[in-house]
């Protein structure tokens, strides 16, 4: 079955076919048995379509596709706890211009059925709809005729900055499930953060979906919503903060003599390796232990970034980022 599944869906002409279909299975040969099970397996599988598909959208999307051509993966996906995850098997875009269109179409080259301006046409053949369009059209998207009746009862999951879990449930029927996600820059290149905030009426299947589907471009975690402006503080804005220390470690090799792409390879590897070990389960202090050794080089350079005061400037970077997103998520509810 679905995982997404919380209104009855049998009219669907997908479950129909597969119910005929498995029906007759038992008095097949073997080779068409297997070959009717395969078609099952994809009738009974859920169809994701994005509506509106940027960079981020894409990014998804790609990552979701490639992990299904993975062999590995190919007797059903898991999340990290090994939660089984029904993959969607069917794919669908919504975009409004033709220039998005056949960008789309070369891109997919058929993965993907792109369709241009047919929103409610595209939500009432999905389970899952990711919201991915500009924020200030999110309303006009959910509120178009024929919208609210086609999200009855499927899964919402919104990639839009600053739009919140209650504006979105406003303009959603009650049997919608919806899910806000907040996926950072480095997610283009399948190795970023995405934190992602749900109602408490959202199912265990569902939550693992999203879970996988964003597994699929880097990491993600589930918080509650009152933490997400320093989410965005922390793991939107992290980013530009991790590429200005890097610069400036790369700002130092240059002024000792080395050449700047030398010292922007140096920088960003060390930083990218020291990330994977803290990811790894090594504490950032031992780390910085097992470098610093009596009378050396690192703990005289620690010193120097202690007399700058680094910890509370980055501490305080944090903050003031954090309370400037919840500033502008005021004035964007108004």
């Amino acid at each position: 079955m679905p995982a997404v599944q919380h209104s009855p869906r049998r009219n669907d002409f997908r479950y129909r076919t597969a119910y005929v279909v498995q029906s007759i299975t038992p008095f097949l040969p073997v080779p068409i048995f297997f070959l009717i099970r395969f078609f099952i397996m994809v009738a009974e599988a859920p169809t994701l379509c994005a509506l509106g598909c940027g960079t981020m959208g894409i990014a998804i999307l790609s990552g979701i596709l490639d992990s299904l051509k993975d062999t590995t993966s190919a007797d059903g996906a898991s999340t990290p706890d090994g939660h089984k995850v029904n993959k969607p098997a069917r794919f669908l875009a919504c975009i409004r211009s033709d220039k998005s269109l056949q960008k789309l179409e070369d891109l997919f080259e058929g993965e993907v059925a792109c369709m241009k301006n047919k929103n409610v046409e595209a939500v009432k053949q999905s389970d899952i709809i990711l919201l991915g369009s500009k924020p200030q059209m999110c309303k006009e998207i959910l509120t178009a005729s024929g919208m609210r009746e086609a999200l009855e009862g499927k899964l919402l999951i919104s990639i839009l900055a600053g739009t919140t879990l209650s504006q979105l449930r406003s303009w959603c029927p009650e049997s919608t499930h919806v899910v806000r996600a907040m996926p950072n820059t480095p997610c283009k290149i399948r190795q970023g953060m995405t934190v992602l905030v749900c109602e408490e009426e959202i199912t265990s299947d569902e939550r693992s979906l999203v879970q996988w589907m964003f597994s699929q471009i880097g990491r993600a975690m589930f918080l509650e919503e009152k933490n997400i402006d320093a989410a965005t503080a922390l793991c939107g804005s992290g980013p530009a903060f991790a590429a200005v220390f890097m610069e400036a470690l790369a700002d130092g090799g240059v002024m000792m003599g080395l050449t700047r792409a030398a010292a922007l390879e140096l920088a960003a590897q060390t930083c990218q390796g020291t990330a994977r070990m803290i990811l790894d389960g090594q504490h950032p202090a031992l780390i910085k232990d097992a470098v610093s050794t009596p009378g050396g080089c690192t703990i005289s350079g620690l010193l120097a970034l202690e007399d700058g005061k680094i910890r509370s400037t980055v501490a305080r970077t944090i903050q003031d980022a954090t309370e400037r997103a919840t500033a502008l998520g005021k004035l964007s509810s108004k």
